[in-house]
């Protein structure tokens, strides 16, 4: 199994603690973020990890077997980023951000599902995302689960709590015939050069999926309640709520 984990951007909202390193190199109870990934994957004895960086990108030599550099981070968001390495999408493979830490057992349980794309969705976000901020819509995503329990939407802005079923954390899963299906997808957005209403540069892990979807591939939920951490802004990293998180994973 090969990880790629997602970690050119330059972690603006958690300034002044990203001058001088990238997000996941931040540092919480002594532990940076990609420390604490890496920890729970080395608990699978899962070694085969790609990390894609870009800011600060002297820092993450070493830290994986291989680093690939985003030149163009600056300028681009998360689906360029992961076609950096588009030369190792191949086989079964694990995608995730490079700003979470998440337990063993979710980690487990996203490589046990058979599904061609597996997606990590937190059916207890509510109340997590309630501690972060006053209002919980102000940062989260739709997601919607049609009839046959696959993700129908994902990653819209929604204007009322029933539009959420779960929350995306930024963890999924592919087989061979998925990586296949996501390459098609890019391809065919590359092709447009544009997909809602963003250009390519622009587009959200989110975009690709749903775009994957309304092309009629199966994107599966693999359902979850709780036990990881996002760290997005200085509020998450100095909460107590984030160091309660991370000492319960």
């Amino acid at each position: 199994m090969k990880v790629i984990i997602l970690a050119a951007g330059e972690g603006k909202r958690l300034r002044p603690f990203t001058l001088e390193r990238p997000k996941c190199m931040v540092e919480i109870g002594g532990k940076s973020l990609l420390e604490r990934q890496l920890l729970v994957l080395d608990h699978k004895e899962i070694s085969d990890v790609i990390i894609i960086g870009g800011y600060k990108i002297e820092m993450l030599k070493g830290k994986a077997n291989k680093v690939i550099e985003n030149s163009r981070y600056q300028e681009t968001n998360m689906v360029s980023t992961l076609f950096c390495a588009e030369e190792e999408l191949k086989g079964d493979l694990i995608i995730s951000y490079g700003d979470i830490v998440y337990s063993k057992e979710i980690l487990e349980k996203l490589i046990a599902s058979d599904a061609d794309i597996s997606i990590v969705i937190d059916k207890g976000w509510e109340s997590y995302w309630r501690k972060r901020n006053e209002d919980p819509l102000d940062d989260a995503e739709t997601l919607k689960i049609g009839k046959d329990g696959n993700i129908i939407e994902i990653g819209q802005k929604p204007s009322s709590l029933d539009e959420v079923e779960g929350q995306y954390i930024g963890l999924m899963k592919f087989t061979s015939k998925g990586i296949s299906q996501i390459k098609s997808t890019f391809y065919s957005i590359k092709e447009n050069e544009s997909l809602f209403n963003k250009s390519l540069d622009e587009a959200y892990m989110t975009d690709l999926l749903q775009t994957a979807i309304d092309l009629g591939n199966l994107v599966t939920p693999v359902f979850i309640n709780g036990d990881w951490v996002e760290v997005d802004t200085v509020k998450d990293m100095t909460s107590d709520v984030t160091l309660n998180r991370l000492n319960s994973i």
